[in-house]
């Protein structure tokens, strides 16, 4: 069993920033990619980035390229969400998550373990 706990989320006005974490129990953290989805009510899951076992493969939601940014640090067992230019629409529980298979990371039934979750809120 993998534990992933997220933190940094929050209430933020529009055009700020927050970064979120993810640390994970894994002892082989290093060698799974990792992604973050989000969750508005009503919505679906949605895939928002992920990074690979080597920290320069990243992949970006359309929605969120030029103001996200995922990142990793092995040594720490954590990955890392960047956002900055915050909207309204980016309002969510934001979720991460370790991939499966680590060949494809936009569709959220290729990760097996996923944390609790982190409340993001973007003021207008």
């Amino acid at each position: 069993q993998i534990l992933l706990v997220e933190s940094g989320g929050g209430l933020v006005q529009a055009g700020g920033s927050l970064r979120l974490s993810c640390v994970s129990s894994s002892r082989a953290f290093g060698a799974s990619g990792m992604g973050w989805f989000r969750q508005a009510p009503v919505k679906d899951r949605e895939f928002v980035a992920a990074i690979g076992r080597l920290p320069s493969r990243t992949f970006l939601a359309d929605s969120v390229i030029g103001r996200f940014t995922i990142s990793r640090d092995n040594a720490k067992n954590t990955v890392y969400l960047q956002m900055n230019n915050l909207k309204p629409d980016d309002t969510a529980t934001y979720y991460c998550a370790r991939s499966r298979t680590g060949t494809s990371y936009y569709n959220s039934t290729l990760y097996d373990y996923w944390g609790q979750g982190t409340q993001v809120t973007v003021s207008p």
